[in-house]
This record gives structure tokens, sequence and C-alpha cells, in this order.
């Protein structure tokens, strides 16, 4: 009905009946023209698709000497300016029905906001011992930001070290969500039968927030068809365009260095300021939250997306290894245990700028404000080809699973992230 796309991404098949480009952009401003995804041939290096990246455009994929962008048709214009190909590519699908609020019928087996609740109620009603339904505070809209931890002895607060995930900042990243589904049920599923899970859940307490913009992934969904929404659904003062993209909106760095826009219209937009965002200012308590005599007890933390296949790291900012705040030896680490988990999955280990600056996201203000161990998951599909944002419902099983090892090594590795050096003695002890 929808999306099913069935196209060649390099090169791109001239099947797509639209007007040109400049004839797009013209046509309406582009503060009133709906983000649509481009494929633009040229831009194969950091540096390049940083200056495609400043246009306000999104990247959603990097290949090799292309990449595949969200934008309007002005900020499609504008890459087109800096010399590049720019070829428009087939939409999410038809507009469908307002108040359905739900995924296309033959997508069902998603969760949305309210399945989701009664999954989690339900893990916290069968393992009362290992899962406590708590709240990270309220979305722009008033949904709970729900968080659940997940231990033995679970209504204590122990001193055990403290893992995070988060899942869907970016509304439109529904796999995520399903990865908090499965962690939720495997984790609690696995205690007392699964002797790795076992020990961890003993010795770790995990927080798992499964999805932190509950307003925008409703919206996304909204007519029983997809929108391609990223951001937040809250206003923007002085401006008719909606929401903020909320992992440009953490306040480290916020809006330092290229990576992300000023422009409310935007999809990459950052906010008025640094936490301007409800939904990350609710987050970002919640973790300082966590702070305990001093001392900051989550020490290692995923924020899962979609999609690419690729685990990243601090910082995104900067091209540096070495920077503020991060040291050779941090580095080695965060690098270290994110091959460890690209060896469990198969994704692809970099750090965040290798594949463009971003700034004020969650990965760097982890680090660089709370020293947690921190990394981005881009999940399945690799491609837009393979189904994009948008991947079947078939998938969810085989993709969700297939990071079952992956995250029980960072979870493994929380008491001493450093101990992948070797350097447990030093930094440990």
């Amino acid at each position: 009905m929808h999306r099913r796309r069935l196209f060649i991404t390099l090169p791109l098949v001239p099947l797509l009946l639209a007007s040109t480009l400049t004839g797009a952009a013209s046509a309406d401003t582009a503060a009133d023209s709906a983000p649509q995804q481009y494929e633009v041939d040229g831009p194969g290096t950091p540096q390049e698709r940083t200056e495609v990246a400043e246009t306000g455009a999104a990247i959603d994929e990097a290949g090799d000497g292309t990449v595949v962008i969200t934008a309007d048709p002005g900020q499609a214009a504008a890459v087109e300016d800096l010399g590049y190909e720019v070829t428009p590519l087939p939409g999410p699908g038809s507009p469908g029905t307002p108040g359905v609020r739900d995924f296309p019928p033959e997508d069902s087996d998603y969760h949305n906001y309210d399945e989701l609740t009664d999954v989690v109620d339900q893990v916290v009603a069968d393992h009362p011992d290992l899962a406590l339904k708590t709240s990270a505070g309220t979305s722009h809209e008033g949904r709970d930001l729900i968080a659940v931890k997940l231990s033995a002895n679970v209504e204590t607060d122990e001193a055990e070290p403290e893992v995070l995930f988060t899942h869907s900042q970016h509304a439109r990243e529904h796999l995520t969500v399903e990865m908090a589904v499965y962690l939720l049920e495997t984790l609690t599923d696995g205690y007392g039968s699964d002797a790795r899970i076992t020990e961890l859940l003993d010795g770790r307490e995990i927080w798992i927030l499964p999805n932190v913009n509950p307003d925008g992934s409703e919206y996304d969904i909204e007519t029983g068809s997809y929108r391609s929404w990223r951001k937040n659904r809250q206003p923007n003062e002085g401006s008719s365009a909606i929401g903020t993209d909320l992992n440009r909106n953490w306040a480290y760095n916020w809006g330092c260095c290229g990576g992300s826009s000023g422009d409310p219209s935007s999809i990459t937009y950052r906010g008025s300021a640094g936490e301007s965002a409800t939904e990350v200012n609710q987050v970002a308590d919640f973790v300082r939250g966590r702070v305990v005599d001093g001392e900051q007890q989550i020490t290692a933390a995923i924020d899962f997306h979609t999609y690419s296949e690729l685990i990243l790291w601090p910082y995104g900012y900067t091209y540096g290894d070495v920077a503020p705040g991060m040291t050779q030896d941090d580095y080695d680490t965060h690098a270290e245990l994110g091959r460890l988990m690209a060896d469990g999955n198969g994704y692809t280990p970099q750090q965040s700028s290798d594949l463009y600056i971003t700034d004020g996201s969650i990965n760097d203000w982890l680090w660089a404000d709370q020293g947690i161990f921190s990394y981005t998951y881009e999940m399945y599909p690799g491609s837009e080809s393979e189904g994009g944002f948008y991947p079947p419902d078939d998938v969810i099983g085989r993709e969700t699973e297939r990071n079952h090892d992956s995250v029980l090594d960072l979870i493994d590795y929380a008491d001493c992230p450093y101990r992948i050096i070797g350097e447990e003695q030093q930094y440990c002890s």
C-alpha cells in the first residue's frame, strides 16, 4: 500500500516521475514544502558530507561517493548548488487516513505507544523482582517518558555499575523501539536460565528508556501511513515550523560547529538553546539524577537509531580523536569496546565524525558532561534500498536478536570499560 521501495540506489534508475529539482524548489517556499529523501552523488569525505549537512539537510545514509539525505526542496537546491547531482527518491507512502494512529496493516508487528506501554506493564507484572517501571518525565504533549530498571533486587538502589539504553530520539526510527522491547523481554526471561544474563543482572543495574520521543513517533504513524517525521512536536516561538531534532539539542557544545541547523524548518533544527526540547531536558535530568555522592552511577550507554548498521562513538563535533575531555586512553577504550561490540553484530565501528560533523548529540553530552562511555547504534538496514527507515516488520526478530551478544558485551564491561585496553589498575582501582 505504501512503500515497498524497489529501486536501484547506485546508479539510480530514471523511473522517478518528479519535476526537476529547480522547479520543485521554486514552486513553493521551502518552509511550505514537506521534506523528502534525495540521493546526492558526489560527497565522499567527512568534510564533504559535513558541507552537505550544513545546508540543514539530514544525512540518512553515506556510501562510497554518495549520500541519501532528507531535505526540503530549498535545502536540496542548496546541496545542488554545491555542485552535486541531486535526485529525488520515492516517498514513504500514501497520505493515509487522519486519526488512525497506528502502523500500516502490513507492519502491524511494530508497537505504537499504547502497545509499548502494555508490553512494559506485562514485563513488570511477570518479573516484579527484576523489572521496575518508573518515569524520566513527560513529553511536550504529556506522554510518559517510560523508564524501566532491570536488576536482581530491583527495588533497592545498590552500589552497582549502571547501563543506559535510550531509543527513538528520532521519531521515524521505529525499529529502535522494537530493540527496547527485545531487551526488556530477553533480559527478564533469561534470568535464571541463561548463565550470562543471570550474572549480569546480579551485578548491574540497567535502565531502558524505550521511547524518548513518543509524540513524534505517534505523529509519524497518525494517519496509518508514514510521514517520515524526525523531530519532536514542540512548537517553535516565532515560526510556524514544528519540532526540534532531539539529537542536536543536548547541551554540550550545542550549536558549536556547523553540525546542526538554526532554522526551525530544518529537519536538523537544534532548538533555541541546549535542552530547550522538553524531552531532552527531562532525560538529561534523569541522567543527572543518577549521580550519587558526587559520582555518576551510569558508566556506559547506547542510543539506538536507524539506519546504516554502524556503531559510533564520541566525539561528533570534531574530527580529532583526542580533544578536550577525551584523552588517548579514553578514545582507545571507546574504540576497542566499539570494535568488540561490532564483532557481535557485524556493524561497522567508527568515530561519529568519520561520517560528518554533528553537534549537540547525546553521545558527546553523555561523555563530556557525565563521563559515560557512550555509543550510537545505527541499526538495520544498511541502505535505503533495503527499506531505509521503514523496514518490514518481518525483520524485527532477526534484527533485534542480532544485537544480543553485542549489548551483553557492553553490560559486561560496564564495571570498568578501561579493562578492554588493560588499564583497569589505573582507572578502576
